[in-house]
């Protein structure tokens, strides 16, 4: 029997725990799943199925092959979509996700290029101050500011930001410009949620790392923290690239900068499984050469 079958029979029935469950979703007999699933093991040399008069449950080896199974079968999907996509127009549906502020001054300004682009496309622009499952929510490209952590998710570097203190000029004038981190325990801090909410502060200089653990007076999303701090409430740790209009305005102000942190790598993020989709592959393109060519981006990518 051919080979692609035989495990879509079997991850259909492990998935549903039952031969006559199985036969129902693929559309065969129930004959017609047992003698594929036989003939799977019999091929193999090991029993895949615990097959009782209630129900059926995989064995230590069935579990192990339905997993390498699943990833082999996604492939094949993804092999097929990328043959069937040569000749196609790019469409479909395209879900992508960055911070709240990042996402609104950066990606934006990119998908609806892209939806001008190709408008047989639907993009679905999810922009969160929290980290997004990329498999679990179904995200096909996400940005990302930091290191990222080992993962099945493949990453292009873009460039790489620096994060600063700010406060506005009225803030320093009223409170003073602090010269060392240790000076910042008598101001009043604004943590920005997907940014600096992390209470201790990491900086650099002085040859060497230090860190402070901070007392915000405001935690708040990266957009909200920015008008506060505007409005004078205190200073702030944000990407230079959120808010690259107010520094050159002169509207926000640097402080501390020879204890910033080393800039941080931006990174677009994508499954692996997704990247033959024509859809995918043109908006990672596109968004890559915006991203780069940005001079916010402090890029050495």
């Amino acid at each position: 029997m051919d080979q692609i079958h035989l495990m879509r029979v079997f991850v259909t029935v492990g998935e549903q725990e039952s031969f006559a469950g199985a036969a129902r979703q693929l559309g065969l007999s129930p004959a017609a799943v047992t003698r594929a699933i036989s003939a799977l093991e019999a091929q193999l040399g090991v029993r895949l199925l615990l097959r009782t008069t209630r129900n059926v449950r995989l064995t230590e080896a069935g579990q192990r092959y339905l997993e390498d199974s699943r990833n082999i079968l996604a492939r094949v999907a993804a092999a097929n979509e990328v043959a069937a996509d040569m000749n196609s127009a790019t469409r479909g549906h395209l879900s992508v996700t960055a911070s709240t502020l990042y996402g609104k001054s950066f990606v934006m300004p990119c998908v609806v290029e892209f939806l001008k682009q190709y408008p047989e496309v639907e993009v679905s622009a999810l922009f969160l101050d929290r980290a997004v499952n990329m498999v679990d929510e179904g995200i096909d490209v996400a940005v990302r500011i930091g290191h990222l952590p080992d993962s099945s998710l493949r990453a292009l570097r873009v460039g790489q930001v620096r994060q600063v203190l700010c406060a506005s000029p009225e803030y320093l004038a009223r409170h003073g410009v602090p010269t060392h981190p240790s000076e910042l325990r008598r101001h009043a801090i604004v943590a920005a949620t997907g940014v600096s909410s992390n209470i201790e502060w990491k900086f650099g200089g002085d040859g060497h790392a230090t860190s402070m653990r901070m007392k915000p007076c405001l935690t708040v999303a990266a957009d909200a923290a920015v008008d506060a701090v505007l409005t004078g409430l205190g200073i702030c740790r944000l990407w230079c690239c959120q808010v690259a209009t107010e520094l050159a305005e002169g509207r926000l102000k640097i402080i501390l900068p020879d204890y910033e942190e080393a800039p941080w790598p931006v990174h677009i993020v994508h499954r692996e499984s997704n990247f033959g989709s024509s859809r995918v592959r043109n908006f990672i393109d596109m968004l890559a050469a915006s991203l780069r060519a940005h001079p916010y981006m402090n890029h050495h990518a």
